[in-house]
């Protein structure tokens, strides 16, 4: 799920942070760290909990319906939804219900009119209505779920507006997320149970952003100090604390990962400081980092162990 772009921007928040706050406290930074990564995995998590409840919903209100004066087509509607095959294996993963309460993610209970919401939306929806007019099959069934998450939950504002409000970091990790969900949507079949993506695509992974974040910050003098020299006639009141960030990080990479191609490095930040800095940013950064690098190997400051990585 993290990849190394998403581990360096949050590493990148970390940082700024750490200077907002004039912290300097590693391990508090550490920690940081871990809680928004955790919680990334925590938004995913709840994006699929989502068609349980929903299905959930569908379930208790057809229950209420066979005892009520409710038109037969409006009863049918939500039948076939709670029939929906593709829904039930979805819903029927134990590793996702596992999850879920180990991580004590209680949100859809606490916030019930969500499943609500999203249950009046796709029994009026126009793709739901075209679904109950077709024959019933897995391929329609999945084509249903994949409709309602890109066209109901995913792009959904009161929904947004809770996660912000829930937290801050939520508002950058849920196109990622969504994306990721919408992938394994498409790849799961029924013969296979719902397989969910790890945090970490391995430990050295899980690894790289903790020491990125401390190399970074017990070097920050010595990276500045790069920086300053390419800098002369510039106040660092000019420099988007953005800029010096990611620019120290990138020379941190250059100079303390050995494993990690310069191009490599480059690219990544030049990719963050498009979303996250100013228009010029990456113009600015990129014209630094190739002057540096030419100062570096000139010295052969360089220790890059491999192939390609210089």
């Amino acid at each position: 799920m993290l990849n190394r772009r998403h581990i360096r921007t949050k590493v990148m928040q970390t940082i700024f942070e750490m200077q907002l706050t004039n912290n300097d406290d590693l391990n508090l930074a550490y920690k940081k760290l871990n809680d928004s990564s955790s919680s990334m995995y925590d938004l995913y998590l709840l994006q699929y909990q989502l068609f349980i409840v929903i299905l959930q919903k569908a379930r208790k209100l057809n229950k209420t319906t066979q005892k009520s004066f409710l038109k037969e087509n409006k009863k049918q509607h939500i039948h076939r939804l709670e029939n929906n095959v593709f829904l039930n294996h979805l819903a029927s993963s134990q590793e996702l219900a596992m999850l879920i309460d180990e991580k004590g993610l209680e949100n859809w209970e606490l916030d019930d009119e969500y499943a609500t919401l999203f249950l009046d939306q796709i029994l009026a929806a126009d793709f739901y209505i075209a679904y109950l007019n077709e024959d019933s099959s897995f391929e329609k069934d999945k084509q249903l779920v994949l409709n309602i998450f890109k066209r109901v939950i995913a792009p959904n504002d009161k929904l947004y507006s809770y996660y912000e409000d829930t937290c801050i970091s939520w508002t950058d990790d849920l196109p990622i997320v969504n994306t990721l969900i919408l992938k394994e949507l498409k790849k799961l079949t029924l013969a296979t149970p719902l397989k969910l993506t790890k945090l970490f695509k391995d430990e050295d992974d899980q690894k790289f952003g903790k020491e990125l974040l401390s190399k970074t910050t017990l070097n920050s003098e010595e990276l500045k100090k790069y920086i300053d020299e390419k800098t002369p006639k510039w106040d660092e009141e000019r420099i988007a604390s953005i800029d010096l960030i990611l620019m120290q990080m990138a020379i941190c990479e250059f100079l303390k990962f050995s494993s990690i191609p310069v191009k490599v490095s480059i690219n990544e930040y030049l990719e963050i400081a498009k979303e996250y800095s100013t228009k010029k940013s990456s113009t600015f950064i990129n014209g630094i980092l190739d002057s540096l690098l030419k100062d570096f190997k000139k010295d052969e400051k360089l220790q890059k162990t491999g192939r390609g990585l210089m």
